[in-house]
């Protein structure tokens, strides 16, 4: 069986999650192929499978055609629900939303996307998101929705004790997203201050990002705080680090006495949580929606209240500073992965998911 996973281009954690489901649906007998309509940077990290970037009618018609899929699956790009069908796809689409940025616009997003979802999809796909669950309860008119929770492996993107060989005794707090309001960066940067000037001078903040993502006009504000806050000297920016090196910088983080500090507004999933528990590398976090399936608090890692910097530094303190509570975060959010993000589940439901529709199509 042929699928087709369709996405805009091949950043994020919509990246992530198909490299993740690649390997998992293949076991199952499932053979991925990935579409991208354009692609911001030169490098591409290995699907294991067949991957297009194109966005031509024309291309996409061709690949359609010689592919043979027995479904699409078209994530957040509702717009190309008629699209596909226009270009001749009669089989299964399929409509998966992942991200679509804050509450407020995925509401407005959702909105504009159900009457071409309700008329040229057999599904919709969405991980165990409460925001989004929500917002589709306002509505009748959809096809069958199926919720499934995103996969990950973590044998495949673990904890690397060589790690340890380059640490300077210097704790490294660090964050991964892009330069825009939704991963809400200010407070990061706020946090770090803070952190440094009240906490230990020696910390390193380490800011995972992917600059092809963020606007000028945000780019200079970041510049701009960054500099107002005098961090530039503890500060590190790193674009576009390939994914098979990050588990060597997240058990790094894990190691120094650090740890990943997420203040999103809104996240789906939070795949650079589980990668972080995975490495063993704990987490401060907003409870911003779709991680409450990764940490539950002072177990698996640790929730501030947006907006409150106050807060959030004191998380980060007592994770830093007890050793007993950070050493028992770390292996049971390791555990907690393990058990909950299963591939050999996520294979099975996902076909079970395809079977379902194959009857009424």
């Amino acid at each position: 069986m042929n699928v087709l996973f369709v996405y805009y281009l091949p950043s994020g954690g919509v990246e992530t999650l198909n490299r993740q489901r690649s390997a998992a649906l293949k076991n199952r007998g499932i053979s991925c192929h990935f579409l991208y309509y354009q692609n911001k940077r030169t490098l591409i990290n290995d699907h294991g499978a067949l991957t297009f970037i194109t966005n031509s009618d024309e291309e996409i018609k061709r690949i359609i055609m010689k592919g043979k899929y027995k479904a699409i699956i078209i994530t957040s790009d509702y717009r190309g629900l008629p699209r596909f069908r226009k270009l001749g796809y009669e089989g299964i689409i399929v409509f998966e939303i992942q991200g679509l940025g804050t509450t407020e616009t995925a509401r407005t997003e959702i909105q504009k996307a159900i009457p071409l979802i309700a008329s040229y999809a057999d599904g919709i796909l969405v991980s165990k998101t409460p925001h989004i669950l929500n917002i589709l309860k306002d509505y009748d008119k959809t096809p069958p929705i199926f919720i499934l929770n995103n996969c990950f492996n973590p044998d495949t993107f673990r904890y690397n004790p060589e790690s340890q060989r380059q640490m300077d005794g210097s704790p490294i707090i660090a964050w991964i997203g892009r330069i825009e309001e939704n991963k809400n960066w200010r407070e990061f940067l706020q946090i770090g201050h803070k952190l440094i000037t009240e906490l230990n001078p020696k910390i390193r903040l380490f800011m995972f990002e992917d600059p092809t993502l963020s606007v000028p006009e945000e780019r200079q504000l970041f510049n701009e705080m960054a500099d107002s806050l005098q961090l530039r000297t503890s500060l590190t920016t790193l674009a576009n680090v390939p994914h098979n090196e990050m588990a060597d910088y997240l058990s790094l983080i894990g190691d120094s006495g650090g740890l990943l500090c997420s203040t999103s507004n809104t996240e789906s999933f939070g795949y650079a949580i589980v990668e972080a528990m995975c490495c063993l590398c704990p987490v401060v976090s907003t409870k911003s929606d779709g991680v409450v399936n990764s940490i539950i608090h002072n177990e698996t890692g640790k929730y501030y209240n947006i907006g409150n910097v106050e807060e959030a530094f004191n998380q980060c303190k007592e994770l830093m500073v007890d050793k007993d509570l950070r050493k028992h975060i770390q292996y049971t959010a390791h555990k907690h992965i393990n058990r909950h993000f299963s591939t050999s589940v996520y294979s099975q439901h996902f076909y079970q998911m395809i079977k379902n529709l194959s009857r009424n199509n």
